[in-house]
């Protein structure tokens, strides 16, 4: 503090605010193009990093460092399963890099389940609720078993498959996490 003033935001608020941007601009050209490109994850990732290494030091950059790890392995498998796209794996590294391990998997759930909600709403407007059932049957098995092998059948590379925007589901995750740490509502 200088001068008796408190800062107009701590470290934690401006990390959030410029994670939301991020996401919120990944949302963006994954609604209009379903890709989200390698400049805006991959700096993404570097920035988060370097922020919180500058804020906080080696615990920072360590932090950063396990959650870009954290997301980067715990979505390989569906990256490899082809149920989720190389660009939305890389915007999750970046997330955790800016939020470090606890807080991206809090990120990841609510995210996750904003999925879910966006993919109801999809395959009932499309009328394929038993076919993305049968899919979904398809893509838990190879979890289960770990065969790692993409299904021909449930793949993004389907062009009849539905395809679901997974960087705006983050982009809202994202959002409605970082109002609550920005409110301080506890997470």
């Amino acid at each position: 503090m200088t001068g008796g003033r408190a800062p107009l935001m701590t470290s934690g608020q401006t990390i959030w605010l410029i994670l939301i941007g991020l996401t919120l601009l990944a949302a963006w050209t994954d609604w209009r193009g379903r890709r989200i490109p390698n400049w805006l994850t991959v700096t993404g990732l570097a920035f988060g990093v370097a922020l919180n290494s500058w804020w906080q030091g080696w615990e920072g950059a360590k932090s950063s460092l396990q959650g870009a790890g954290l997301a980067l392995v715990l979505l390989l498998p569906v990256v490899i399963l082809r149920g989720l796209g190389a660009g939305d794996w890389k915007l999750m590294g970046a997330i955790g890099a800016f939020l470090g391990p606890r807080l991206f998997v809090v990120v990841l759930t609510v995210s996750v389940l904003v999925a879910g909600a966006m993919a109801i709403v999809q395959m009932i407007r499309a009328k394929r609720v038993v076919r993305t059932l049968k899919n979904l049957v398809v893509l838990v098995h190879g979890f289960i078993v770990f065969g790692l092998r993409p299904n021909p059948n449930v793949s993004l590379d389907d062009a009849e498959s539905l395809k679901l925007p997974f960087g705006v589901a983050a982009a809202i995750g994202t959002l409605l996490c970082g109002c609550a740490a920005l409110w301080r509502v506890r997470l």
